[in-house]
């Protein structure tokens, strides 16, 4: 497996890292603990070197699994978790006056010293504010984050879906080491403004959901039903209708894949690795192949040519459908 560095500081990690979510959280019900273990720990095998959890994605549980799969490799991994979000905000019963959000420093202190506990580690290697907090200052939350690493608790800190102004201002703070946010075929935005602003202050970026939610894979269609505690249940871009027209997008990968002798799935993700060298993305999978599947994008080399084909092409595709409900796409991109 490949090596990329993220940030100016040095942070070495597998060019394509590993987003545990789906293990615990959002896709369905939590899958099987010990299959998922053994998953994580086949990842390392293989190469994969930096995993993805949070805090919320659970809440807990998807940390707690990851600190059990993790603890015996400790050293030859880099494990990072995510604050930021008020984990005792029941979105369908919400108290009055409660945010969703809370990025105050000692919410912060306390999410660190929790997530240590359940990642069985004594230092988190990247630190995310998960989501913007409007009510809380970024200077605020990287001061604090710059704290807990002259305390030794945390290596590297990030951001997660912040707007360029927050960039700055929280870099001028305390380095960001990384930014994640969505970037794939399907959601482009980040090339407007945010991925120069990147490359000038020396950010790493971790793209999220790089197969667009398991669509750019092309295993799903307008007929795909998805479990009841499926998130994908309620997002506009996966309404039947919606999959329906960005079929257009799945098709050109599959040109290019049959053309490359490769799948889907790895031309989406060879896309992105193709972007810029500092780019790390996190696909999830609960499957061994599609695991195996995935690491082979990292073999598919695309030639400036294939990449202006596919840009020519992708241009003349419009995407149907929001990425998020309406309340979330309100905590994205400040």
């Amino acid at each position: 497996m490949q090596k990329r560095i993220l940030g100016n500081n040095g942070l070495e990690v597998s060019a394509l890292g590993l987003g545990c979510m789906g293990m615990s959280f959002s896709y369905g019900p939590p899958k099987d603990q010990q299959e998922m273990v053994a998953l994580l720990r086949s990842a390392v095998e293989r190469g994969i070197t930096f995993f993805d959890t949070a805090e919320i994605y659970g809440p807990f549980i998807n940390e707690e699994l990851v600190g059990e799969a993790l603890a015996p490799l400790r050293d030859q991994v880099v494990i990072a978790t995510k604050f930021g979000f008020n984990t005792e905000f029941d979105p369908r019963d919400p108290k009055e006056g409660q945010s969703m959000l809370n990025s105050r420093p000692e919410n912060i202190r306390k999410a660190a010293e929790a997530s240590l506990k359940r990642l069985r580690t004594d230092v988190i290697d990247l630190f995310y504010q998960h989501r913007v907090d409007p009510e809380v200052p970024i200077e605020d939350v990287a001061g604090t984050v710059k704290e807990l690493i002259r305390e030794g608790k945390v290596k590297h800190f990030g951001l997660s879906e912040a707007g360029v102004q927050t960039i700055r201002r929280a870099h001028a703070v305390q380095p960001v080491t990384a930014l994640q946010s969505e970037y794939s075929l399907w959601w482009r935005r980040p090339e407007e403004e945010v991925l120069p602003t990147l490359e000038e202050l020396g950010i790493g970026l971790v793209p999220y959901s790089p197969l667009g939610k398991g669509f750019l894979t092309g295993k799903i269609d307008e007929s795909t039903t998805f479990d009841k505690n499926d998130f994908r249940n309620v997002v506009p871009r996966f309404t039947p209708e919606a999959r329906k027209a960005n079929q257009a997008l799945v098709d050109l990968l599959g040109a290019i894949a049959e053309k490359k002798n490769a799948t889907t799935a790895q031309i989406a993700l060879a896309w992105l690795l193709a972007q810029k060298p500092w780019i790390v993305p996190i696909p999830g999978t609960t499957k061994l192949h599609r695991l195996d599947e995935n690491i082979g994008a990292t073999a598919v080399e695309l030639t400036a040519d294939d990449l202006r084909e596919i840009d020519s092409a992708a241009a003349k595709i419009t995407v149907h459908g929001a990425r998020y409900p309406e309340k979330l796409e309100q905590i994205t991109g400040r």
